[in-house]
């Protein structure tokens, strides 16, 4: 990628960021784009804005080659520090235990780096009794193994979130059981893990959810947070289909984006012990080839979702 192309690229940032009233810090994301020059251009740029944090944009590339680790390739360009915590050395422990497709990484425009993402196979979903075996994984998951077995998720694991910054874990699933998705599923899930009880707004989403995800954190025995991933054919119509916090609805209807298609993404909703808030992810740029191009453009490139698996 050009000097051009990246000034472009940080100026589409800006630009985006502007829509939520966010100044972004150049320090913070310019040194980011220079180390990932290279991988840019076949690189899948989201942008994600939450309700819960106000103050930051998160900025997502994906489709990073399976064979490097993310983590350690923000430490030694100085994107991130080195810590001794377990979070450290999750990743490369994983990379050691798993089947891996390809990485992500996470970071804020004002915040720096953030997070890293790892895609398993989508047709050799994994065994959650695995990932609850690596030294280095929170211990909650090994004692919450009965909760993912009684809605049968403990085969359904897609993606591994690693968030370096709060060090919690996300473990994201897909082809859950269609129970999954219904309401009083979703009632007794949430009671289950003493969590609030859902709004209709919730449950409305959560029976259109592709995905589910939960958080977990090495400073508590329980599952911490649940969210349903729920894919948006036109973010720029969401604000007609549910109700939408005024920044996102300013967010969905003006932000960027580059392919062909329409502005599809994925509007979440999580549940925590503060109650509930949104999640909408929309994408800038895809890479040929990737999932989510397969998944967003359909193999002919004409928005057709070619799976309704894209719960990311």
């Amino acid at each position: 990628m050009t000097r051009t192309d990246m000034e472009g690229l940080y100026s589409v940032i800006e630009e985006t960021a502007g829509l939520l009233d966010i100044s972004p810090s150049r320090d913070k994301v310019w040194p980011i784009l220079t180390a990932y020059e290279d991988a840019l251009p076949k690189t899948v740029v989201a942008f994600r804005v939450t309700t819960r944090a106000t103050r930051d944009l998160d900025c997502r590339f994906t489709a990073l080659p399976a064979d490097v680790n993310p983590y350690a390739f923000a430490v030694s360009n100085g994107l991130a520090p080195e810590t001794d915590h377990p979070v450290g050395t999750l990743l490369s422990d994983v990379q050691e235990r798993l089947p891996i497709t390809a990485h992500g990484t996470d970071f804020g425009v004002v915040g720096g780096f953030k997070k890293t993402w790892t895609f398993l196979p989508v047709d050799d979903l994994q065994k959650l009794s695995k990932l609850a075996d690596i030294p280095s994984m929170p211990r909650s998951l090994a004692e919450n193994l009965g909760f993912y077995a009684r809605y049968g998720l403990d085969d359904k694991n897609s993606m591994i979130g690693i968030d370096y910054a709060s060090r919690t874990v996300n473990v994201y699933f897909l082809q859950a059981p269609a129970e999954c998705r219904e309401p009083e599923t979703v009632r007794s899930m949430l009671r289950e893990l003493g969590l609030p009880d859902p709004s209709e707004q919730m449950l409305k989403l959560a029976q259109q959810a592709v995905g589910i995800y939960t958080t977990l954190s090495w400073d508590s025995p329980k599952i911490e947070r649940i969210t349903f991933a729920t894919m948006v054919p036109d973010v720029r119509a969401l604000p007609t289909r549910v109700e939408v916090d005024p920044k996102i609805e300013k967010f969905a209807k003006n932000v960027p984006y580059t392919y062909r298609s329409p502005g599809q993404g994925l509007y979440n909703v999580a549940s925590y012990a503060g109650g509930e808030y949104f999640k909408l992810q929309t994408y800038y740029q895809l890479s040929e080839g990737s999932l989510e191009a397969k998944v967003l453009l359909g193999p002919a490139g004409s928005g057709a979702s070619s799976s309704p698996d894209a719960g990311q």
